[in-house]
C-alpha cells in the first residue's frame, strides 16, 4: 500500500524526490503519512480535495482485500 501511494504521489508532483511515505500499524488500521514539498501540495490534494480523496478511495480498496481499516494524512 506505501508504494501505491508513493507512485501515485511521485506521479503528481514537480519534486520526486521529496515525497516521502511513512508506514504505521494500529490494530486492524493502516495509517500513511504523505509529505511532499510545499509547492506541490496543492497537486497532491487537488481541486476540492478530489485527487487526496481518490488516493484515499484506493487506499481503502487495497486494504479492504487486507480486511484492514486504512488512513492517510498529508502532512505539511
Amino acid at each position: 500500500m506505501k508504494e501505491l501511494i508513493t507512485f501515485i504521489a511521485r506521479s503528481l508532483v514537480d519534486d520526486p524526490n521529496a515525497v516521502t511515505v511513512t508506514e504505521r500499524q494500529e490494530e486492524d488500521t493502516v495509517i500513511l503519512e504523505l509529505a511532499v514539498a510545499k509547492p506541490d501540495l496543492g497537486k497532491v490534494i487537488g481541486k476540492q480535495g478530489r485527487t487526496a480523496r481518490a488516493m484515499r478511495t484506493l487506499l481503502a480498496t487495497a486494504a479492504g482485500k487486507e480486511n484492514k481499516g486504512s488512513r492517510m494524512d498529508i502532512l505539511e
